[in-house]
């Protein structure tokens, strides 16, 4: 039997807001994901090392403060240098032209308010089988 797919939940920068994340974390939790929820105001650097202690699946960032692009360039970046290879979904307040340019910068997912709690579960699992395929 496969154990459950590990999702971190992070609320990276200064947003301290996270009735979002926490809702998201629960319909992971709910549908059989292992949910590592992090907490407010984590920097990209307490964001990448979480996921790598936790070896989780997939990254999920909040963000609602405005700061998505720099927020997840930063967090991208990191994994990079580091040599981590894991997809990164964001959910917050993002406008059209944000969500296309972080899909074009490599974000797996991009996720409104009006997203629902079951096809933000069905897309992050889509995500993460995509994933595992290709690192396999």
């Amino acid at each position: 039997m496969q154990s459950p797919y590990r999702v971190l939940i992070a609320k990276p920068g200064l947003d301290g807001h996270d009735r979002g994340a926490k809702v998201v974390a629960r319909a992971l939790r709910d549908a059989g994901f292992e949910v590592i929820y992090t907490g407010l105001h984590q920097t990209p650097q307490m964001v990448v090392e979480a996921a790598v202690q936790e070896d989780v699946d997939i990254v999920g960032l909040s963000i609602l403060s405005g700061a998505h692009v720099p927020l997840v360039s930063a967090v991208q970046e990191i994994f990079k240098t580091r040599k981590i290879d894991k997809p990164i979904f964001v959910g917050g307040i993002i406008p059209p032209d944000d969500a296309k340019l972080l899909r074009t910068q490599g974000v797996a997912a991009v996720f409104g308010p009006g997203a629902s709690t079951q096809e933000i579960v069905s897309e992050i699992h889509r995500v993460i089988e995509k994933s595992a395929s290709h690192q396999a």
